[in-house]
C-alpha cells in the first residue's frame, strides 16, 4: 500500500503545538462545550494510519474518529469515487427520484451480512438514526413496543438511543425525560461477572421473562462486541442461547455492528465470531471511508412489514455517500482488509497480550481484529481506575499518540486503529503508552 504521509510519528512542536492553541481559543468562543474533545490537536490531513496535526506533527492514530476510518484516512480510492459523484449529482432524494447507487450498497449489503435468506436494507445517515429506525421497523412487524438493550451498551445520542444507552454520564444527564417501553438487561461480562455464556445468557433471560415478558418484547439489540461499554466480548454460548430464545419466543434479534462491523473484527460483522445470525443488523462508522452514512438490513418479511413512506430521511443515502461506501466495499475486497484486519489482532496481541501480567494497572487486555481494550485497575483490585485513564491518554496525546476511552466506569483504554496500521506503529504506540501505565503501576 501507498501512502501520502509517511506512516510515523514526527513531533516537531510540544502538543498540542501553537496553532493548535490558537484554533483552541477560537473553539471556546464559537462552539458549545458539550461538543467536548478528548485531546486538543487540531488535525489538517491524514494518510493510512497517521494523522498531521496543524503544526506539522505527525501523530499515530489509534482510534480512528472512533472506528470510522478503518480503510485508513483519506483512501485516494475513496476520495476519487466522492469527487467523481459530487460533480455530477450530489442530492437526489432516494424516495422521491431513486438512483443506482443505493440500490448497489443494498445489495451489497444483502450479501455480506449474516445469513442467505432474501434480505432488504434502507441506508440513513448515522448509527443511531439506524438503531432508531431498526426500532421502528421491529415494533410495526412484531406489533409489540417494548425494546431491550444490553447493559453496558452504546447505541447512540439520540433521545431514543440515549435512552438504550447503559451509562448516564456524559451522554444521558440531565436530558431526559426519554421514551417509555425501553429496557437494559444483564449482559455477559466475563472479566466482571465470571459467569459462562450459558449462565449469563440465563441471567438475561429470567430478566427478560420476569421484568419485561418474552411475549412483550419487540427486539432485543446486542453489540456483539461492545465498544463505547469497554470493548467487552461476551462468554462463549452467550449469542446462541440469546438467539434461541429470541426465535422461539418471536423476538427480533438485531446485532448492532455500528463500531465492530465492515472489517474491523477480521470478519464482515462481528457476529460472524459467535456463530450467530441475526434477523436484523445496523451498519454505519466504517461503511464509508469516512462519509455520512448508515443502515438497517435484515430478513425480507420483516424489512418490509412497514408501509411506503414509513421509513426514510432527506440525505439517508445520499449519492456522495453512497458512491464512497462502493469504493470502501471494493477496497477491502481488493485489498483482503479483512485479512488485515487479523493481522493487526496478531500484532496488538504480541505487543500487547502479557500487560496485565506486567503491569499492575492492568486487569485485562482483550480483543478481535483491530479493536482492543485494556481494562484499567486500582493495581492489586479489580476495582476501576479511572484517573489512571485519564493520565495515560493524556500522556499519549502529549506525545503523539491518539487513542480513546471507554467502560461504564471510565476505567478501559481502547484502541481502534486502522487495519493497515504496521507492526511498527503499533509497536511505536504500545511504547509510548507503557510509560505512563509503568508509572501507575508503581
Amino acid at each position: 500500500m501507498s501512502f501520502s504521509v509517511p506512516q510515523s510519528r514526527n513531533l516537531v512542536t510540544e502538543l498540542p503545538g501553537p496553532r493548535s492553541r490558537e484554533l483552541l481559543e477560537r473553539r471556546r468562543r464559537a462552539v458549545s462545550r458539550g461538543a467536548g474533545t478528548l485531546a486538543d490537536i487540531f488535525m489538517d490531513h491524514g494518510s493510512g494510519a497517521i494523522l498531521v496535526d496543524v503544526d506539522g506533527n505527525r501523530v499515530i492514530d489509534l482510534g480512528c474518529g472512533i472506528g470510522v476510518t478503518t480503510i485508513g484516512h483519506a483512501h485516494p480510492d475513496v476520495a476519487a469515487a466522492a469527487s467523481a459523484q459530487a460533480s455530477k449529482l450530489t442530492h437526489a432524494l432516494f424516495t422521491v427520484t431513486p438512483y443506482e447507487d443505493y440500490v448497489r450498497v443494498a445489495e451489497k449489503l444483502a450479501e455480506i451480512t449474516p445469513g442467505d435468506f432474501e434480505k432488504r436494507s434502507i441506508l440513513v445517515n448515522s448509527g443511531a438514526e439506524a438503531v432508531e429506525n431498526a426500532v421502528k421497523i421491529a415494533r410495526k412487524h412484531t406489533g409489540r413496543r417494548a425494546i431491550a438493550s444490553l447493559d453496558h451498551a452504546f447505541h447512540g445520542r439520540t433521545n431514543l438511543t440515549m435512552a438504550m444507552t447503559y451509562r448516564p454520564w456524559p451522554e444521558r444527564a440531565g436530558m431526559g425525560p426519554f421514551p417509555g417501553e425501553l429496557y437494559s438487561v444483564p449482559s455477559s461480562y466475563p472479566f466482571k461477572d465470571g459467569l459462562s455464556g450459558p449462565d449469563a445468557a440465563a441471567r438475561t433471560i429470567d430478566y427478560v421473562v420476569t421484568h419485561i415478558g418474552a411475549s412483550e418484547l419487540a427486539a432485543l439489540f446486542v453489540e456483539p462486541i461492545q465498544g463505547d461499554g469497554g470493548v467487552v466480548i461476551p462468554a462463549d454460548g452467550y449469542f446462541e442461547a440469546l438467539a434461541e430464545f429470541c426465535a422461539a419466543h418471536g423476538i427480533v434479534f438485531v446485532a448492532d455492528e455500528i463500531q465492530a462491523g465492515i472489517a474491523r473484527t477480521g470478519a464482515w460483522y462481528s457476529i460472524e465470531h459467535f456463530d450467530v445470525v441475526p434477523d436484523l443488523v445496523t451498519t454505519a462508522k466504517g461503511i464509508a471511508g469516512g462519509f455520512p452514512l448508515a443502515a438497517v438490513t435484515g430478513r425480507a418479511e420483516i424489512m418490509d412489514a412497514v408501509q411506503p413512506g414509513g421509513i426514510g430521511g432527506t440525505f439517508g443515502g445520499n449519492p456522495v455517500s453512497t458512491a464512497a461506501a462502493l469504493a470502501t466495499f471494493e477496497v477491502i475486497e481488493r485489498d483482503g482488509l479483512i485479512a488485515e484486519a487479523q493481522r493487526v489482532e496478531r500484532a496488538f496481541t504480541a505487543r500487547i497480550g502479557d500487560w496485565a501480567d506486567r503491569f499492575p494497572v492492568v486487569g485485562e487486555v482483550r480483543g478481535r481484529g483491530a479493536m482492543w481494550g485494556a481494562e484499567l485497575v486500582v493495581p492489586g483490585t479489580r476495582t476501576p481506575n479511572p484517573g489512571a485513564l485519564k493520565a495515560v491518554i493524556g500522556h499519549a496525546a502529549a506525545n503523539g499518540v491518539i487513542v480513546l476511552d471507554a467502560g461504564s466506569w471510565d476505567s478501559v483504554l481502547r484502541f481502534l486503529p486502522s487495519v493497515v496500521i504496521s507492526e511498527e506503529l503499533v509497536d511505536d504506540a504500545a511504547s509510548v503508552i507503557e510509560e505512563e501505565l509503568a508509572r501507575q503501576s508503581g
